[in-house]
């Protein structure tokens, strides 16, 4: 069964980008081509349980396997040594990322509390965007009683073919991305 947001990307998105910004071929609109999202547990240094939950937890809201990230070098004011567990990360792509984004949007940012939009400038020169969340339990698959403790993560938008960051702001608006406004 074909996503609903690559529904909604085919039939409805790419002709509306096509006339926004004249473009000739629909093979030059912005796409989205994978979500990377990404936990950094520091505190698994003196506790591996810590980083297992953090993966448990990552597995649960991308269904997913995540894998772990290494420290690259050794850093002696945070007493980080090379090759040690510092993290974990999902890649997500096709449908996986398509759904995953569908449950963001729709239900995981209207449970942030005091929830105004998300920032509208966290662009990168390429047109990826980068979002972080201070905590799991605003998706609906983490039971909130088995939280141990409060992890945040970041989610990057990879995005193709964007000209330019207003290309890629356009794209994630009309999948319906909640950005502040200047009146907020």
């Amino acid at each position: 069964m074909t996503p609903r947001l690559l529904e909604q990307y085919k039939n409805e998105i790419v002709p509306k980008m096509m006339e926004v910004f004249s473009l000739k071929n629909k093979m030059a609109v912005p796409r989205m081509d994978k979500i990377v999202i990404n936990m950094g547990v520091g505190e698994a240094l003196q506790d591996v349980k810590i980083l297992d939950k953090a993966m448990e937890d990552l597995a649960v809201i991308t269904g997913q396997k995540p894998i772990i990230r290494r420290a690259k070098k050794a850093i002696a004011n945070f007493k980080i040594k090379q090759g040690q567990a510092i993290g974990c990360k999902v890649t997500l792509r096709r449908k996986m990322m398509y759904e995953f984004l569908d449950r963001l949007i729709s239900i995981a940012l209207p449970r942030i509390r005091d929830f105004r939009g998300i920032n509208p400038d966290s662009f990168d020169k390429a047109g990826n965007y980068t979002m972080g969340l201070t905590e799991q339990s605003i998706f609906p698959e983490i039971d909130y009683d088995k939280v141990g403790r409060v992890q945040g993560m970041d989610i990057t938008f990879v995005i193709k073919n964007a000209k330019s960051t207003e290309h890629a702001r356009e794209l994630l608006k009309l999948f319906g991305m909640p950005f502040k406004t200047a009146t907020d």
